[in-house]
């Protein structure tokens, strides 16, 4: 089996060493494999995780959210479970567009009105 050093799959995930740390420390990632001299090994289970956890990142789901959304993953939970927690947060983020549409809405009217 292929593993990557800590550099090499933070280059390949785009997120960075210590960010790897913390998806770790926080249970959305791992465990993490160890060599014999005890420096961490990822794989590529590891890789698609930390991809996963970074797209939640970026679409604005918080650690806590992660930590419920991984637990569902890693136990016997149904496939509705999974579903219900993605289409619960889907409508969070869909207030969220339409709140920062809102807020771009009024920084163009004053951009308008002092230029």
């Amino acid at each position: 089996m292929t593993t990557l050093t800590p550099a090499a799959a933070a280059d390949r995930t785009g997120v960075s060493i210590d960010t790897l740390r913390y998806y770790e420390r926080e249970g959305l990632i791992g465990p993490i494999g160890r060599s014999a001299g005890g420096r961490r090994e990822y794989t590529e289970e590891d890789v698609f995780w930390i991809g996963m956890v970074t797209c939640f990142r970026e679409a604005g789901l918080g650690i806590a959210d992660l930590r419920a959304f991984v637990a569902i993953l890693r136990t016997e939970h149904s496939a509705r479970d999974r579903v219900t927690f993605l289409r619960e947060r889907r409508v969070a983020l869909e207030q969220r567009v339409a709140a920062l549409s809102r807020a771009i809405g009024v920084l163009d009217e004053k951009i308008a009105y002092y230029s």
